[in-house]
Parts: C-alpha cells; sequence; structure tokens
C-alpha cells in the first residue's frame, strides 16, 4: 500500500487520512510556536464572513476568479435538488464569503481598536480557492494556512518579516527541502494604484518555493489594512501589518515526496522543530 492510498482527493478537497493528520498538526504546532515563543496570541477565526467584511479588503475587486460566496437555500419544495446542485434562482441572498487567506481574521478582530507597536497574533484558518486547475496537495480548493500576523508599528513589521524569514530558510534545511526564495506580488492594493507600484519596486512579498510551489511567503501590507480596519497604534496612527503564511497541505505534499512516507516525514519535523535557531 502506498502512502496516499487511505487519502481521499476529489476535485480538489482532501480528507487527510491519520498519518498525514499527525504530520500536519506536528507542522501547525511547530509554526504556531514560532509565534508563542516571540508573544503572539491565539485567536479562532470563523470559517465564513459577510461579504461585506471580506470587500473591505478589495476581495472581491482583487480576487474575484478566487472567490467561493455561499446564501441560505431556498426551502420551498420547488427548490429542493435530488441531484445535490443547485441553481442561483434556489439560492437567497449571497451574503456569505469563504476566505482565500487566514489572516483577514485578525484585520476584523483588531477593527477600530488601539494595539501596542509590538502586537502578534497567530491563527490557523481554512482557505478556499477557485482555482484553474488542482493538483494533489499541491493546490486544494480547500485548505490550511497557518499564520502569524505582525500588527503595530512600521518597524515591527519590517522586523516580523526578517525574523521569520530567516526561520523558514533554517527549518526548511534542517527537514531536508530546498527552497527558493522569490519575489512575488499578491494584489492586495489595485494593479493601477501608487500603492501596487510601491509594493512592486519595494518588493514587500517574499514566496518560499519548493520545486516551483509556494509553501509559505512573507507579506508586508504596509497601512492597508490598518487603514480599512481603523487598526490605531498606541499614538494614534494607523497601525502597519506584515504576515508570514504556511500552506500546510503543500507543506504535506513537499515532505512526504522528499521522505517517502508520512511517519518518517512526522519524525523529520519533530527534530528539525528542536533544533531550529529561534531568532
Amino acid at each position: 500500500m502506498t502512502e496516499h492510498d487511505e487519502l481521499r482527493l476529489l476535485d480538489g478537497i482532501a480528507i487527510l487520512d491519520p498519518k498525514l493528520t499527525e504530520l500536519l498538526h506536528a507542522l501547525d504546532q511547530t509554526f504556531s510556536d514560532w509565534g508563542f515563543e516571540n508573544g503572539a496570541q491565539a485567536i479562532c477565526p470563523p470559517p465564513v464572513y459577510r461579504t461585506s467584511d471580506l470587500a473591505k479588503f478589495d476581495v472581491y475587486v482583487n480576487f474575484p476568479h478566487l472567490s467561493f460566496v455561499a446564501g441560505p437555500l431556498d426551502a420551498s419544495p420547488e427548490s429542493q435538488s435530488k441531484s445535490g446542485s443547485f441553481s442561483p434562482a434556489q439560492i437567497q441572498t449571497a451574503d456569505l464569503g469563504l476566505p482565500t487567506a487566514t489572516c483577514f481574521g485578525a484585520y476584523l478582530f483588531l477593527e477600530d481598536r488601539q494595539v501596542p507597536d509590538e502586537t502578534l497574533i497567530t491563527l490557523v484558518n481554512r482557505c478556499f480557492r477557485h482555482e484553474d486547475h488542482y493538483d494533489g496537495l499541491r493546490r486544494l480548493l480547500s485548505f490550511q494556512m497557518r499564520e502569524i500576523v505582525a500588527v503595530g508599528s512600521y518597524q515591527h513589521a519590517r522586523e516580523h518579516l526578517e525574523k521569520f524569514g530567516e526561520k523558514v530558510t533554517a527549518f526548511a534545511e534542517n527537514v531536508d527541502i530546498s527552497l527558493d526564495k522569490l519575489v512575488a506580488h499578491d494584489p492586495f492594493f489595485e494593479r493601477s494604484g501608487a500603492r501596487s507600484r510601491m509594493q512592486e519596486l519595494q518588493a514587500v512579498k517574499h514566496e518560499f518555493q519548493s520545486d516551483g510551489l509556494a509553501i509559505a511567503s512573507v507579506n508586508m501590507h504596509r497601512n492597508f489594512f490598518g487603514e480599512r480596519c481603523n487598526i490605531r497604534t498606541g499614538d494614534g496612527a494607523v497601525a502597519f501589518t506584515s504576515c508570514v503564511a504556511f500552506g500546510l497541505e503543500r507543506w504535506l505534499s513537499v515532505l512526504v515526496d522528499r521522505h517517502g512516507t508520512a511517519a518518517k516525514a512526522t519524525d523529520r519535523v519533530l527534530d528539525a522543530a528542536r533544533v531550529t535557531v529561534r531568532q
């Protein structure tokens, strides 16, 4: 029996078997511990938000091709489906949005608040992306993303990326994965806007890729989310934010391919977690 015989995977939706689940938990505990070691506090976000909240972040302007929305079914008898699929006419107003990224929950949690200059939050959530194709655990419709989010001063946001970027590199070496750190672009800002040009000039997003697959990233958002959610620092200034993100199932795919089985990969992750240099 091969490693993935017990994995249920259909149309980009995966149910992990016990060994893969153990590996995912080991990874998630490792990454969340990095946050706790640096003073992060954990929050628990929901799997859906009001579309009006996600619209604050231009999700439906910049990510319409990736987005899923949902609404309650019309309960009338003529709207019932025996096939399990429903037409738009059978769905009431679709005012619930499935998030494409985990960090949205941190900014909505802090909305209209003042925060210390060196705030750290960690959270994990289900993310959903309507991709043009799906590819095993490398590219899923529904996947889990762990993030560690910095909120506060500009210096704090920048130092967060440097510190955790080094941790990602060291950890990858310890689990025997070769990574390429590449400049990338996320359309948090409209491509025609000044902020988008600034993002490109300052290289504020980097992806850590293994064999062409992005498994982690570090992202500087400047004060975009601080403005949209009215998050302020102690002196009343708009907060800057940055985050480090880990696509957990993507890590599973890379680690199992490298080490042969989920059990061997888990052992390697646990060993690496003990020796990764703390920055």
